[in-house]
């Protein structure tokens, strides 16, 4: 999760919302992102996509069922989705998305019963550290 924090503060820098991300198969790191829409002029240029497109390409195949993904942000609907249909095996993120969250803020999408696949999730890790970077962001903009 700190390394996903320093992509995060990456994020922050370039503008962007500081949300950070990384797979990881056991201890390895495989994939690294940090939110980029803007700068990509992308919108699924979250960092969740980003690390998990680095990671399916490094391991050269999609499914990525023996990874865990650490975010910052809890995941939207678009990145939960994706977890899904990569076959994450678990989720860990720092601080809820109370507007936008698709994993256990506004929906429950990860962890599904009607989908084909369900991720652990485990939530709050350094959440003071994660929310504190997003409030700063936000502050510094108003």
């Amino acid at each position: 999760m700190r390394e996903a924090l320093r992509l995060a503060q990456e994020s922050a820098a370039a503008g962007e919302v500081p949300v950070g991300a990384v797979v990881a198969v056991g201890t390895e790191i495989v994939g690294r992102g940090a939110n980029s829409p803007l700068s990509r002029s992308d919108p699924t240029a979250h960092a969740e996509i980003l690390a998990l497109r680095e990671a399916a390409a490094k391991l050269g195949n999609y499914r990525l069922e023996q990874a865990t993904l650490c975010c910052t942000l809890e995941p939207c609907v678009m990145c939960a989705g994706a977890l899904v249909a990569a076959r994450i095996r678990r989720l860990i993120f720092g601080a809820r998305d109370l507007r936008f969250g698709g994993v256990r803020s506004k929906f429950r999408l990860a962890d599904s019963e009607v989908l084909n696949h369900s991720v652990e999730i485990v939530e709050g890790v350094l959440a003071p550290d994660c929310v504190a970077l997003l409030r700063e962001f936000f502050e510094a903009r108003r």
